[in-house]
């Protein structure tokens, strides 16, 4: 039988917004076409259509929102929109600086040209490791060559055939002395036919075997002929580099033409300056070191030996070589680049290192390789702010880059030690990237208020809202939405049963009767686990019982916290009263945050007055264990009773309020209005029923505030009640203004349909209180009095018996103080 309704108690009807199959026009998602657009942000997508379209400076785009709301795939599913773009992309390379190699520099060439460009060079310095050992072998260069060296060496026998007839003349001979390990031509004069070292001379002198005349005879001539002998050897090395010189001349003159004709073929091809102009430095590079090209011995027999040997840093051609960092040739469109481990060396790069035969770390130009904003370059980049932020370096460099448009590639690795030894600074990287960073509010306004070149940096915030409006044609959407997820995954289809069951679902993620939740994560997790429950069970379509089987799957995984306190309740190690009335006591409602699971169990709050001056206690705050809102909501009871009942007389009281078994933290203003009605309990000595729970916040006017969670708190209530048997009293009192969020499981719709159990909107404390006690409050007549026999007439008597029994007490206390003070008076006056 249903019970007659209470006053202000809410329908069944109001608990939830209730969709079925009739409310669409398909059996099952089959009959629909998926979503091809991105659904609930307009707002945001404004804001990104702006920051994209405006090419200017610092107009970057920050996007905030809930996790959870789509943000990385809306914004990628937008920019391949319009991406689609023509735009002209360049590929990257990196080549050797001939006079510069700690500088090397940087080419642009139109999209595929790189390694077009990298294969033209590899074959040019093949043909020409292969070409010039047989160019030295022909006959005409041979023939020229013998005849070079045949010259120089006559010129060479000629001089040294001058000196030895003058050393001879004078009466010496040229021998060879031993230095070592190795032998020096050296001047000594002829005695007796003989030839003796200078310096074996003095000796002869002291035997008797040479006067001292003819030593110094000697001496005087080996100085001459020693300086003509300089002079002679100076002669010989100026004609062998003479020869030398004449040799390259003859190498350039063989070789340049072949060369040139070869650079010039590529030459044509290129129209770009930089090209033509490290060509031209190639060209001469490899005529100064065509040595380098001759080849020994056994790389005469196989000249392409070198050629397939892998580059290194000894490799003689990999000066030649040619790095391409960025290759667009596969690209049909500006590129887009989600960059999801957002390093330094990821976003910027790096310049790597190799250990060398001697052990030692050693790079090159073609260790550089491009990080994100390179291969980004005249597109788009997406990032997650937080991860940005925690990688050493990366913010401060970034905020560079996006300010002066250049990027230079550095060997930096905050892990590495010798991470910034690198000699190597390769030319400054022109770029053209728009960046989108992702994150939340906080870190938002964090940026904003403490780095000023973050609002000059992203002048764009799109703001992704987590909710949007209820209405035909979202709805359609959100259909559409379940289309497309089915689709993509290969999942069930849906009835139209069930994808009423996903919009409820939708509705109550967003705490709204007339807003669908676009934290479309979580939706799309419902409707792939809905999938496997149905698959389970044979079904060839997802039903409503799928969707209502995975709701409670979920909450079977996540809920064993909740279990152990309704166990604890159940068993009374946690006291909580459902049945019967006490006074100065209640049940407030506490919500437990989890994170990936959020509910609510009451809370035993009672109140003690007594006679005294200490005002309200908040026991809580006494412990350390009341948050700042907490704290401010119990100031503000006291603003309240002080305006409503201390017009006359002052509050003389002590009263202590206190969240019983509560051993963490207390934090949040909801309890606010349930500690003013235990307080009003105690004082009018009016009993509370206990099968009632309240939450609401309150202000100084005794007016009820929205609370948030509601639908959790009413359900934690429930299950505690719904355990111990209903009884038909039980309910819970809620803001008047939670009214349009309430989406309550379908179980508390029915108790309430059935009468046993109840939802109390109110708005204020006094008809909080008619409902917790069944007395009515009383409202101030024209004389500025409440009626006798109300809730607030009560009150009003305790506080004003109280304020006079501590105003007599307070005159006697000082009756017996003054007298005591005459007695002693008098009694030094005696002893005087």
């Amino acid at each position: 039988m249903v019970r007659k309704k209470e006053l202000n108690e809410l329908s069944y009807t109001q608990l939830r917004r209730c969709f079925s199959e009739v409310d669409f026009d398909f059996k099952t998602t089959r009959d629909v076409e998926p979503l091809r657009e991105i659904i609930g942000q307009d707002r945001a997508l404004k804001a990104l259509q702006l920051g994209l379209d405006i090419d200017s400076s610092g107009y970057n785009i920050f996007i905030t929102g809930f996790a959870g709301t789509g943000r990385k795939t809306t914004i990628k599913a937008y920019l391949e929109k319009i991406s689609q773009k023509k735009k002209k992309l360049f590929d990257k390379i990196y080549v050797n600086n001939f006079q510069n190699p700690d500088m090397p520099l940087l080419i642009s060439l139109p999209a595929g040209k790189g390694n077009e460009f990298k294969k033209e060079m590899d074959l040019l310095i093949e043909t020409i490791v292969h070409k010039i050992p047989l160019i030295f072998e022909e006959e005409d260069y041979q023939r020229a060559k013998k005849k070079l060296i045949e010259e120089n060496q006559d010129m060479e026998k000629k001089v040294f055939h001058e000196f030895e007839q003058d050393v001879a003349k004078n009466g010496f001979a040229l021998i060879q002395v031993q230095y070592g390990s190795y032998t020096k031509p050296e001047i000594a004069p002829l005695i007796d036919g003989k030839a003796v070292p200078i310096n074996q001379l003095p000796g002869m002198v002291k035997s008797g075997g040479l006067t001292e005349e003819r030593l110094e005879r000697l001496k005087q001539k080996y100085e001459l002929l020693h300086n003509k002998m300089d002079t002679v050897f100076k002669k010989s090395r100026e004609i062998e580099r003479k020869l030398r010189q004449e040799i390259q001349s003859l190498d350039s003159s063989f070789v340049m033409p072949f060369i040139n004709d070869l650079i010039a073929d590529i030459y044509s091809r290129y129209d770009e300056p930089k090209i033509q102009e490290y060509l031209n430095n190639v060209s001469k590079n490899i005529i100064d070191n065509i040595e380098t090209f001759k080849g020994t011995d056994q790389e005469k027999e196989n000249p392409l030996a070198k050629m397939f040997t892998a580059k290194s840093p000894g490799d003689p051609f990999l000066e030649y070589s040619v790095n391409v960092i960025v290759d667009n040739s596969r690209e049909t469109s500006v590129p887009i680049i989600i960059e999801n481990y957002p390093t330094y060396r990821n976003l910027f790069g790096t310049i790597e290192k190799v250990v060398d035969k001697s052990g030692y770390l050693t790079t090159d130009f073609s260790r550089i390789k491009a990080g994100s904003f390179v291969r980004a370059d005249g597109g788009y980049l997406v990032i997650d702010a937080m991860d940005a932020l925690m990688e050493y370096g990366v913010w401060s460099t970034m905020k560079r880059v996006l300010k002066t448009g250049f990027l230079e590639i550095q060997n930096f690795d905050p892990y590495l030690m010798y991470s910034t030894s690198s000699g190597l600074k390769p030319e400054p990287m022109p770029i053209d990237v728009k960046v989108v960073m992702i994150g939340d509010h906080y870190i938002y306004h964090l940026l904003y208020d403490r780095d000023e070149d973050f609002h000059k940096t992203f002048k764009i915030k799109a703001d992704f809202d987590s909710a949007m409006p209820l209405n035909e044609n979202n709805m359609e959407k959100y259909v559409a939405f379940i289309k497309k997820i089915t689709d993509d995954e290969q999942l069930l289809p849906f009835s139209a049963s069930a994808v009423a069951e996903v919009i409820e679902f939708g509705l109550r993620l967003s705490e709204r009767q007339q807003k669908l939740s676009t934290k479309f994560s979580q939706i799309a997790d419902l409707i792939r686990e809905s999938s496997y429950w149905a698959k389970k069970s044979k079904s060839t379509v997802v039903e409503q019982t799928h969707i209502e089987q995975t709701l409670e799957e979920r909450r079977m995984r996540l809920n064993l916290f909740e279990e152990k306190l309704q166990e604890m309740i159940q068993d009374e190690t946690l006291l909580i009263e459902t049945d019967g009335a006490k006074v100065g006591q209640i049940n407030g409602l506490a919500v437990f945050n989890y994170g990936d699971y959020i509910f609510a169990k009451p809370n035993k709050i009672t109140a003690q007055v007594s006679l005294g001056r200490a005002g309200f206690i908040n026991i809580e705050r006494e412990a350390k264990l009341s948050g700042k809102i907490h704290d401010k909501g119990v100031l503000i009871l006291s603003g309240y009773f002080r305006a409503k009942y201390a017009q006359e007389f002052p509050l003389s009281l002590s009263a202590s309020i206190c969240f019983e078994q509560s051993y963490s933290g207390v934090d949040g203003d909801s309890a606010s209005s349930t500690e003013i009605f235990v307080l009003l309990s105690a004082l009018s000595e009016l009993p509370i029923k206990q099968g009632i729970a309240v939450t609401g916040s309150v202000n100084q006017k005794g007016e009820i505030q929205p609370i948030g969670g509601v639908n959790v708190k009413i359900e934690g209530f429930f299950d505690v009640c719904h355990a111990r048997g209903l009884t038909g009293k039980q309910g819970v009192i809620i803001p008047i203004q939670n009214v349009e969020e309430l989406m309550l499981r379908k179980d508390i719709v029915e108790a309430v349909r059935k009468g046993k159990f109840h939802i109390y909107p109110i708005s204020n404390i006094d008809q909080g209180i008619e409902i917790l006690t069944g007395k009515p409050a009383g409202a101030l007549t024209k004389l500025k009095k409440y009626p006798a026999n109300t809730v607030n007439n009560l009150v009003l008597a305790k506080l004003r018996s109280l304020a006079i029994t501590l105003r007599d007490f307070g005159q006697e206390n000082n009756k017996k103080t003054n007298k005591k003070t005459k007695t002693s008076t008098g009694s030094k006056r005696r002893k005087v």
